[in-house]
């Protein structure tokens, strides 16, 4: 199992409430979950709510009130709720880390769980959810996704925040949505979504975790939800005991279920009798615990993220990009983070980034007019309007919120940068407000043939850290362009870098802008792109046309399933939907356990619907819609790639 933490991405904050972001563990289309260390060093999960779905006042209500039933609920094998802020303008809610593989991801790379820890799973489960109902809540998502088989046992996860996140019961417009396979009979008829529900859930979850099989199969959702209200559940080759306790918590009418206290009450008799001990049905809750501990076998993870230095690496590639498992001292939500190794021409340019100020040519820039090299060093500033020594030490500290989540983000996204055996260490982030401009003094250490690359690295980390916090988050704020002052000891301070922000969109080099193709009509994806893809839209046209093009392919992926020779994607967050800021919509799939074979032919198949989507947006809303290339792309267990690519005009021929 590689590591959980994943790399930051340009413009995620360093802090989050109390909480110092040391990653992310992952994104979906709610949010972005981040890994976290509180002031005394506990590990912790924070999760923040996307800028568009904040901006709904129902979401937000509902958002609220789950994480009240949340502080409501205690108890073991439930992951606690440590703080939240609900009315922040993210809101976010933070959670202890729990370590370890999903059931599904460990069903997927192991297989059905031994008898041991099988009960002791069973028993877990149950504790948790008798816990959530006794406080008068309901879990309404029980699912493999939402359980993580820690070294320590399971825990259930997701409780409430679920049910606001991707309302899995009837919604506000009373439409049915959710998981088939784990919605109870009654749901499905009429919506409710009670305790009883729950334990259906249990029962098709234990009985996944016994056999490796879906209890109630594959195929289309219509034909799942038809075995679920009149079939049998598929529970052969279930240890007898636990059998016969599954089968009651799976009837059809709820009334004939028993509660989660008593199916805890069970399952902990039978785990007991699985360790040779003699129980009686009052049995303590931590002698439960040891017993589950006993017979618990989860190997102990230790994610190096959580405690290596932080670095990170960005470059823009075309075609192929693995997947750095760099270790980053800031926020990174998705399911996969994808960074670049270094092989690209993106940031491992030598040239700095064209200056696009108004006033002057940037410093270390060549004036065209001039003649000159990209290469060449930094002029002496001659009080011609560039920016200049002078002009930064004018420069004030932040001012204000705005400015000082600049300053933060700046000092946070520069400083984890670490190439070539050279570490930036930033000093000082300040404001000329009459020049429009934000300055980064830093230093840098070690050997000197790689200074200039590293530079190159820290310039597109500031560039798109202050497109990130300025152009979205504080368009008020009257900041265009940026300056590095490079002051590192034995040398004069000298201005190294100057560029226009919001006119080199992409952060592209001198040379990555010199050397980029004409658009002739045979485009092709690049890292850039796929970045901007990932960030939240707040356009609510790309926001619908996405969530359109994600249920196509789940609907028609999972159809497929079977002649693809895979298990059905049960979760949304497995396949998201972006857009880049110029012409391209990105779709990446999130699953680690596909064939080369599989990964072709569903890329394949996904291509093609995603280009006729494209076309048929298109030819509706005409040159309104911007959008007329695709990129498809894969995440596995040791990278990432784009698969396949394309434009509307090949559909159309």
């Amino acid at each position: 199992m590689s590591a959980r933490v994943q790399p930051a991405r340009p413009g995620d904050p360093a802090r989050i409430g109390p909480y110092r972001i040391v990653g992310r563990l992952g994104e979906g289309g709610m949010g972005t979950v981040h890994a976290a260390l509180a002031p005394e060093g506990l590990r912790v999960a924070v999760k923040v709510i996307h800028p568009a779905r904040a901006e709904d006042p129902e979401f937000r209500a509902r958002f609220r009130r789950e994480v009240e039933l949340s502080a409501r609920v205690t108890g073991p094998y439930l992951i606690p709720l440590l703080s939240a802020e609900p009315d922040a303008a993210a809101p976010w809610l933070a959670t202890a880390y729990a370590p370890g593989p999903t059931l599904n991801q460990h069903l997927s790379a192991q297989g059905p769980l031994s008898v041991g820890s099988l009960y002791a799973f069973a028993t877990g489960t149950a504790q948790a959810l008798a816990a959530i109902h006794a406080a008068d809540v309901v879990h309404r998502d029980v699912k493999p996704q939402n359980v993580i088989l820690t070294p320590a046992g399971p825990r259930v996860l997701d409780f409430g925040i679920a049910h606001a996140a991707d309302g899995t019961s009837v919604t506000r417009t009373g439409v049915m949505t959710g998981t088939p396979g784990w919605i109870s009979p009654e749901h499905y008829r009429t919506g409710t979504a009670g305790p009883d529900g729950d334990m259906f859930a249990w029962g098709a979850l234990v009985a996944y975790a016994a056999t490796g099989r879906l209890p109630f199969g594959t195929g289309a959702p219509d034909v799942v939800a038809f075995r679920v209200i009149s079939g049998d559940a598929d529970l052969d080759g279930m240890p007898d005991g636990l059998r016969r306790i599954v089968e009651k918590t799976l009837a059809k009418e709820p009334e004939d279920r028993p509660t989660a206290a008593a199916v805890a009450e069970e399952c902990s008799v039978l785990l007991a009798a699985q360790t040779t001990q003699v129980v009686d049905t009052g049995l303590e809750a931590t002698m439960v615990g040891d017993l589950i501990a006993a017979e618990w076998h989860m190997p102990t993870l230790d994610d190096p993220a959580w405690n290596a230095p932080p670095t990170r690496s960005r470059a823009r590639t075309i075609g192929i990009f693995l997947v750095v498992v760099a270790v980053v001292g800031g926020v990174v939500g998705g399911t996969v983070a994808l960074a670049g190794q270094d092989t690209g021409s993106g940031t491992a340019s030598q040239a700095p980034l064209r200056g696009n100020t108004s006033s002057a040519t940037a410093p270390g820039t060549p004036d065209p007019a001039a003649g000159g090299n990209s290469t060449d060093k930094p002029k002496k500033d001659q009080g011609d309007g560039r920016a200049s020594v002078d002009t930064w030490k004018e420069s004030r500290p932040a001012q204000g919120s705005g400015e000082h989540d600049v300053a933060r983000a700046v000092w946070h996204d520069t400083g984890v940068i670490h190439t070539d055996g050279i570490e930036v260490s930033p000093e000082k982030v300040t404001f000329h407000e009459a020049r429009k401009e934000v300055y980064l003094a830093y230093t840098l250490k070690g050997d000197e043939d790689g200074r200039m690359y590293t530079e190159t690295e820290v310039a597109t980390a500031m560039c798109q850290t202050l497109q990130d916090v300025v152009i979205r988050l504080h368009p008020d704020l009257p900041y265009r362009t940026y300056v590095m002052v490079d002051q590192t000891t034995g040398r004069a301070p000298h201005v190294s870098w100057v560029d226009d922000f919001t006119t080199n969109t992409t952060c592209m080099t001198a040379a990555d802008q010199q050397d980029a193709p004409a658009d002739d009509g045979s485009w092709t994806p690049d890292m850039t792109g796929y970045t901007e893809a990932t960030r939240p839209s707040s356009d609510q046209s790309e926001i619908r046309f996405a969530d359109t093009v994600m249920n196509d392919l789940l609907g028609a992926t999972n159809v497929s399933a079977a002649e693809l020779g895979v298990q059905k994607i049960e979760d949304t967050d497995d396949i998201a939907v972006g857009f880049d800021k110029t012409s391209a919509m990105y779709v990446w799939n999130n699953h680690v356990d596909w064939s080369r074979q599989q990964i072709d032919e569903w890329s394949d198949m996904v291509a093609g619907r995603v280009c006729e989507s494209l076309l048929s947006k298109r030819r509706v809303e005409g040159s309104a819609w911007p959008y007329t290339r695709f990129a498809i792309a894969w995440s596995g267990a040791s990278g990432a790639e784009f698969t396949r690519w394309g434009t509307v005009e090949e559909c159309a021929d």
